[in-house]
């Protein structure tokens, strides 16, 4: 096998509840990402975004590496690997130091976002990310990089990422079996973000849905900032279990007629339109109509959606998100959907695929692969910032290089 040169290669690697999905890109001159490779495997040993079956799971990551690495014509050793799941939290936090020496340096930024992070979270919970949204110096806020200015005092508003801290060793323990190392653990909606939003949209104020098979993920930008993140437990798969209840058909058939044939929008289907189900047991495949299909379908989708307004209601960001909404995801590309999203929030919608890089077209077109590609342009900017905390534990001098890329990246 061909071997390119390591430095210049990103790899993403989405642990999904339904696939895996491997994505090798290739750092041009131009810093622009070309992908070269891609894997896609069925994930079996995931529920809800978290490790179930160690082994199975090894066996699905290891499958979707090997295509990957078989079609760019290289060698992967280190991925960096989206994390999403129920156990997620997340809130917000501010701390307070002192300018040491009247001008702002970069050891005043370490010691102002080791205060804001200095809260208690549970014992089982471990920090994934410490994202900066403001600085206030003497009371003069909405500064985006504070080194080099003048002041007394500094303060930091961060948005803080927690996760289970075993979800997180399961995770990293599959990927070492397949012989990878982790360089980062990335929250799969920051991820996203990365691919699909536009930065006039994080500026404006924009609300980021990420529907999976076993988890919707949700990120608020405002500002140019991430403002709120939160995980619903529903997603694709229960919408093939309520195909599957109501259509009396196996699971698999079932989420391969939602693929294929499903609506949001009973009133986008038309009754004339027929679908033929595979029976369950001997009995002979039916006929119906692809109307019926959408009318098990748009419950589901908009019982979502309504719980992803409450919850952009109790974030207290629903008035500021002048941009909209933006679905991306497998779980996204159901015809009707946006439709059905728009009358549900009451703002505009839009589908996100993913942007800003290029080469296959089939990564490039589908939203499926927005964390992947989104993984890629995420160690893109943060290629020089090695986490060893991930393995073991929170080292300050690892957490101090994620700092220096985070105000490279966010800002």
């Amino acid at each position: 096998m061909s071997r390119r040169n390591d430095k210049n290669l990103l790899v993403g690697l989405d642990i999904g509840t339904s696939k895996v999905a491997a994505l090798i890109g290739e750092l041009k001159d131009d810093d622009q990402i070309e992908i070269i490779g891609i894997g896609a495997h069925p994930s079996r040993g995931l529920k809800r975004g978290v490790v179930v079956d160690i082994e199975s799971t090894v066996q699905s990551i290891q499958r979707a590496v090997e295509e990957a690495e078989l079609m760019a014509g290289c060698e992967i050793h280190s991925v960096h690997a989206g994390i999403a799941g129920s156990h997620v939290r997340s809130f917000n936090s501010d701390g307070v130091a002192k300018v040491n020496e009247g001008e702002v340096t970069q050891a005043d930024v370490d010691q102002v976002i080791d205060s804001a992070r200095a809260v208690a979270i549970p014992a089982d919970q471990k920090t994934l990310h410490i994202l900066p949204q403001e600085f206030i110096i003497d009371e003069q806020g909405g500064v985006r990089e504070p080194i080099g200015m003048c002041g007394v005092r500094l303060e930091a508003k961060v948005h803080i990422v927690t996760g289970a801290a075993s979800a997180a060793q399961n995770l990293t323990r599959c990927i070492g079996r397949c012989g990878l190392d982790v360089d980062d653990l990335v929250l799969s909606q920051l991820s996203s973000s990365y691919s699909v939003l536009g930065e006039d949209e994080k500026e404006l104020g924009v609300c980021l849905v990420d529907i999976g098979a076993g988890t919707t993920d949700m990120a608020v930008f405002t500002n140019g900032a991430i403002r709120h993140t939160s995980v619903i437990p529903i997603a694709g798969d229960q919408v093939t279990n309520d195909i599957a209840v109501a259509l009396r058909t196996p699971t698999q058939y079932a989420e391969q007629i939602k693929v294929e044939h499903a609506c949001a929008l009973a009133q986008l289907a038309a009754d004339s339109e027929a679908i033929e189900v595979p029976s369950i047991g001997d009995r002979p495949p039916r006929r119906l109509s692809r109307q019926m299909l959408a009318e098990v379908a748009e419950p589901r989708y908009e019982e979502l959606l309504t719980l992803l307004k409450n919850e952009l209601r109790r974030s207290g960001l629903e008035e500021v998100v002048a941009g909209g909404v933006v679905l991306t995801g497998g779980g996204a590309k159901m015809e009707g959907l946006v439709e059905l999203a728009e009358s549900v929030f009451d703002m505009p919608v839009r589908l996100g695929v993913p942007q800003h890089v290029v080469g296959m077209s089939e990564v490039v077109d589908n939203p499926a692969y927005a964390t992947g590609v989104g993984l890629l342009m995420y160690a893109r900017q943060h290629r020089f910032a090695r986490a060893p905390e991930m393995a073991e534990g929170p080292g300050l001098q690892g957490m101090w290089s994620r700092m220096r890329g985070w105000f490279q990246g966010t800002f």
